[in-house]
């Protein structure tokens, strides 16, 4: 009886086999929508379905188990531990810390790096639509900021649409997977309504830098928010 991964994996034409090895496990994870826990196909079925040997099929785990997605289990298998799909250039995040606030803290950092870059390219990129966009986000954000006096989800959805005005998609993917990894925590940070309020008043700055195309502003802008987000971090997590 043939196995029914094969109509769900095709071969590969003879390029980089582990390369692709692992996109088209991680494109056959989200067709089949696989959950974490699920077994992922045996050795000798991707081996068949996909063409390669074994040694490729094992590298591509390795990869994955590396990324700490996937884990292998002695006479069971292999196995999901987190989602994995298509789109994802780079996989979910997998910080190991016993402490929430070094976790938030270790993510900090690189954020810093990260949206200031995206910020400076959105502010030379930017379109005409790209503003009309990232205003939109704007003012919904500073309306649910008045109503409720916080707006996480708007506030994620204004710096998105900084992201996608840079025209590179990695910019977006890398902050919603570390939005991704702490997603209970950002729905009520250290159950404080007021955790990084005195931020709000620098987007609408940070948006104005954008729309100047004034990359250094963007820059300092984005700075002052994340010093923010970093000062209620620590004060808020003693």
């Amino acid at each position: 009886m043939a196995s029914p991964f094969r109509s769900a994996l095709a071969p590969l034409p003879p390029v980089d086999r582990a390369r692709q090895v692992t996109e088209s496990l991680a494109a056959f994870i989200d067709r089949a929508s696989l959950a974490a826990g699920d077994r992922l196909p045996a050795e000798r079925e991707m081996m068949a379905a996909l063409g390669v040997g074994r040694s490729t099929i094992r590298e591509a785990i390795r990869h994955f188990q590396a990324l700490g997605v996937m884990e292998t289990r002695k006479g069971s298998g292999t196995y999901l531990i987190r989602p994995v799909t298509s789109a994802t250039v780079h996989m979910p995040l997998s910080v190991e810390t016993a402490s929430l606030r070094d976790a938030l803290l270790q993510t900090l950092e690189v954020r810093r790096g990260i949206e200031c870059e995206a910020c400076m390219v959105a502010a030379r990129r930017r379109t005409a639509d790209d503003l009309a966009a990232i205003e939109a986000r704007l003012v919904e954000m500073e309306r649910v900021h008045h109503l409720k006096g916080t707006a996480g989800k708007e506030d994620l959805a204004f710096h998105l649409a900084i992201y996608d005005a840079t025209g590179n998609p990695l910019f977006r993917q890398l902050l919603e997977q570390m939005r991704e990894a702490f997603e209970r925590f950002w729905e009520k940070p250290f159950d404080r309504p007021d955790f990084a309020r005195r931020s709000f008043p620098f987007h609408r700055r940070l948006f104005n830098a954008i729309v100047a195309q004034d990359t250094e502003a963007a820059r300092l802008e984005t700075l002052k928010i994340l010093d923010i987000v970093e000062e209620d971090i620590k004060d808020m997590s003693r």
